[in-house]
């Protein structure tokens, strides 16, 4: 079912989806979910995706999950995600909890904040997320079987090229020495996760940023020609990944 209609009214970041303090975010086996395998979805809610949001939001996750379990992914944990702007955005990432059913991805999902601002300019703070993703998450399927997780992050812009120190102080609360450039994330991000890039396939968004992602992501950036296609995409983007790598990474 879809989610409850809760999505998207809140008027400003949720307590609970603020990542500043955090320190990690967990993908832990347990009794009923022995083999927990790590996915964040990571929403760019900023004005230029239109409906993309509300639509992957109210439809796509949920189906996402089953498509997973239909396929035989084993106890899949689905981290919810949204990505803003640093610069002008009252909330420019809002971070949930790894879960593992749709009644618990359900209330993540009603409490994040649609700003649906973004800067001026053509880039956002994804980079804010793959910060988080790879300093504050610990996943089972790594540290205990060394299978990377998968992150799936849509957006029709160019991410910063740093991780800011300031902004990371801002958003928060660590503190870096220095600001980091956004290839050596990216290396530090794959250590353990499979990074994607979902962006919406039209003319002016593919000519806009998809050389740049492909640059820092090689094949990891897909083509998404509706919002409805986003969970197939991902779902078969992942299946296949996972399917390969049951063994550990290599």
């Amino acid at each position: 079912p879809p989610p409850t209609q809760g999505v998207f009214q809140q008027k400003h970041c949720h307590p609970l989806m603020i990542p500043k303090g955090v320190r990690v975010r967990q993908s832990r086996d347990s009794a009923d979910h022995p083999r927990s395998l790590g996915i964040a979805f990571a929403l760019d809610v900023t004005g230029s995706m239109g409906v993309y949001p509300k639509v992957l939001a109210t439809q796509e996750l949920p189906r996402f999950m089953k498509i997973l379990l239909d396929c035989g992914v084993e106890d899949p944990q689905l981290l919810f995600m949204a990505v803003g702007d640093a610069t002008c955005d009252e909330a420019p990432l809002q971070v949930g909890q790894f879960e593992s059913t749709a009644e618990l991805m359900d209330l993540w999902l009603t409490r994040c904040y649609l700003e649906g601002h973004g800067g001026p300019g053509s880039r956002e703070s994804y980079e804010l997320a793959l910060y988080f993703l790879a300093q504050h998450t610990e996943m089972d399927c790594v540290v205990r079987r060394r299978h990377k997780g998968y992150l799936f992050l849509t957006g029709d812009e160019l991410p910063y090229d740093v991780v800011s120190r300031h902004v990371v102080d801002s958003v928060l609360g660590d503190q870096l020495d220095e600001d980091i450039p956004l290839p050596a994330l990216v290396a530090l991000l794959q250590e353990s996760w499979h990074p994607f890039f979902l962006l919406p396939a039209d003319p002016r968004r593919i000519a806009r940023c998809e050389r740049q992602w492909q640059d820092l992501l090689g094949d990891h950036v897909l083509r998404i020609p509706r919002p409805e296609d986003t969970c197939f995409v991902a779902a078969g983007a992942l299946v296949g990944a996972w399917l390969l790598g049951r063994g550990p990474d290599p």
